[in-house]
């Protein structure tokens, strides 16, 4: 059970006996902490606790780290999220901060570091939110092709009129523009956009993007903004030259 007064942080980590001495330790510190053993029941942690903090390794087992971390980011890019991992070379690292990772600790790390670095992620989103109220705006609108989103509200602008969009229109959307011109494959748009395993094959991603084609392009035969890449998935362009 999480304390109200307490900062709830969420542990995703599959190694059992890591996992509960870092909420030993952590729950010394003052903190409510939960654990999750693997990226699925991380996900649906996170959406059940809403916690202060996440601590996530990358090696999990039924969706790995990043997936979880790029599925979090889609809908919310505040929450402070420390990677704990055994992937040490340079390239597993950017690839973290590249996803919006706070911080990026090693293993084997030094406990009293990894303290220090939860209480100043802690502390920093404090800071963020007092900072961001009251009457703070950001940046929700997106525009392409004529086509206007406006993330805050979930609605759209374009060929149709005024729409409202659904929840996973809106996580698709955001997806393609967090990564425009970039090839995602079928299974990178499930794993991250629904939680699915790349074990898992559907159709569900080409029937929503049929739908996106006819909200948005002025041609849905002939797409300019949503196109298939054969063999690969698809990719997001929003200013196409040709």
């Amino acid at each position: 059970m999480i304390e109200n007064d307490k900062k709830c942080i969420l542990v995703i980590e599959d190694d059992i006996h890591i996992a509960e001495g870092l909420k030993l330790n952590l729950s010394l510190q003052g903190y409510s902490v939960v654990n999750a053993g693997n990226g699925s029941s991380g996900l649906r942690k996170w959406k059940e606790l809403r916690p202060d903090l996440i601590v996530l390794d990358i090696m999990l087992p039924v969706i790995d780290g990043l997936s979880v971390l790029r599925a979090i980011r889609l809908e919310d890019e505040r929450l402070p999220i420390l990677i704990l991992s055994a992937k040490a070379a340079s390239d597993d690292i950017i690839k973290g901060l590249s996803w919006g990772v706070d911080d990026y600790l090693t293993k084997p790390f030094n406990l009293e570091e990894f303290l220090l670095r939860v209480d100043r992620l802690i502390k920093r989103a404090d800071w963020n939110q007092k900072e961001a109220e009251p009457g703070a705006t950001t940046d929700t609108v997106f525009r392409f092709g004529g086509n206007t989103i406006d993330f805050e509200t979930s609605t759209a602008i374009c060929r149709q009129g005024r729409i409202i969009l659904t929840e996973q229109e809106t996580k698709l959307l955001k997806l393609f523009i967090a990564n425009r011109g970039k090839p995602l494959s079928r299974a990178t748009i499930l794993e991250v956009g629904w939680g699915y395993t790349r074990h898992i094959t559907s159709r569900t991603v080409d029937n929503f993007i049929v739908r996106l084609r006819k909200y948005f392009e002025e041609n849905p035969r002939e797409p300019r903004h949503f196109k298939s890449l054969r063999s690969v998935g698809y990719v997001f362009d929003p200013d196409p030259s040709d």
